[in-house]
């Protein structure tokens, strides 16, 4: 094989954007288009060639495609990725991976019997050049074992015509959930990719419909404690502004702000954990230098390096940037989140499927319907400002 034909499934904004992105893709080719609505189907058509479905089932029935890339709603997506896998398909799919952890982990364990394919997920902060950046520091050692991870990240704003531009938008059965579903996965996926450190337990508090007339949560504020010691603080809202995108990473070797497009390095001289033990100054201070670290690169971010880099994988044996497994480890932790924030109780990881599902039902039973906003389809939704994100 020398080119890997696609086949995307969900035209709506993420669909259509994908499409828009083939004419300059190596060795991949757009060979079909599938979408229940044929208003998108037809608007979509516009810009391909690629042969045109109704349903995801018939576009696989049909054969003629190696990949799907899928940008459906959120609760269409394990479905989906199982029934290309069972064609012999590989699959490329937008966050979230699924709904819940249950969900993700049949997908995952799906993957894992068909180990020809490939399975990625559209997690393309991770081609950010500040991200590569402060990954590849604190991975060299740079910032010594960490202690201490905070992200406030309030910068989501939404107002309430972004929730009435679609009927889907910020319910328990069309999203799963509100702002740790939609707008956080890439947040909740770079704080262990980054780190390497997965939380095990998890307290929290959240609110549903606080600043929007809608039944899923939009604000979590969550303290997560790490197997090495370390505390980790996760805040977002979807209601603040002006909000903040400000996240600190603490270590033995300093502390690393990552704000404004900016990495400022504090650096120690000398290990924090060494000085705090030995010195015999009662008061010492740890003497510090600032550090801007450069990060701007020439090399391309984005989705197209996301879509590039599985095509390459497939062709050519590449890494993928972001596998599958990825996916499941980033829905785990919002599922994990939003579970604690709800309940306000602990949770632990790894996270109890049935204990998530009995969390889902009584949620959807007590919150269900409580959505007022009527959809309006002359909503205004720029895409492309949340695609900078």
């Amino acid at each position: 094989m020398d080119n890997v034909r696609f086949g995307i499934v969900g035209l709506g904004n993420m669909g259509s954007f994908h499409v828009d992105s083939f004419s300059s893709l190596k060795n991949a080719t757009l060979a079909a288009i599938c979408d229940a609505s044929q208003k998108n189907l037809d608007s979509a058509g516009k810009k391909t060639s690629a042969r045109r479905f109704g349903s995801y089932q018939e576009m696989l029935a049909a054969g003629g495609i190696d990949a799907v890339l899928i940008a459906t709603p959120h609760v269409l997506h394990p479905e989906i990725a199982l029934a290309a896998f069972e064609k012999n398909v590989h699959v490329l799919c937008e966050k979230p991976l699924a709904v819940t952890v249950r969900q993700g982990r049949s997908v995952v364990d799906a993957a894992a019997r068909h180990p020809n394919l490939k399975f990625g997920m559209m997690l393309q902060q991770r081609t950010m050049s500040i991200y590569r950046k402060l990954r590849e520091l604190i991975v060299d050692g740079e910032l010594g074992e960490i202690s201490r991870i905070t992200w406030i990240v309030t910068d989501w704003f939404r107002t309430w015509t972004y929730y009435a531009s679609g009927g889907w938008r910020a319910t328990w059965s069309g999203e799963g959930g509100g702002v740790l579903i939609n707008q956080c996965p890439h947040n909740l996926d770079l704080i262990q990719w980054l780190t390497g450190l997965t939380p095990s337990r998890i307290t929290a508090v959240g609110f549903v419909g606080k600043t929007h007339p809608i039944e899923v949560e939009d604000e979590v504020s969550a303290i997560l404690e790490y197997p090495n010691g370390a505390i980790g603080h996760f805040i977002t809202s979807t209601g603040e502004a002006p909000g903040s995108n400000r996240l600190e990473i603490v270590g033995d070797r300093g502390r690393i702000v990552c704000e404004n497009d900016k990495l400022r390095f504090t650096r120690t001289r000398k290990s924090v954990r060494e000085t705090r033990e030995t010195s015999k100054d009662a008061f010492a201070r740890v003497e510090a230098w600032e550090i801007e670290v450069p990060h701007a690169s020439a090399e391309p971010e984005g989705h197209k390096v996301i879509t590039q880099n599985f095509v390459d994988a497939i062709l050519k044996g590449e890494p993928l940037i972001a596998p599958g497994i990825e996916g499941l480890r980033q829905l785990e932790l919002g599922n994990a989140i939003l579970m604690a924030a709800l309940t306000r109780k602990v949770v632990e990881l790894p996270l109890q499927s049935e204990a998530y599902d009995q969390f889902i039902a009584d949620v959807t039973k007590q919150y269900g319907g409580k959505k007022t906003l009527k959809t309006d389809p002359n909503a205004k939704v720029d895409m492309a400002a949340s695609f900078q994100r």
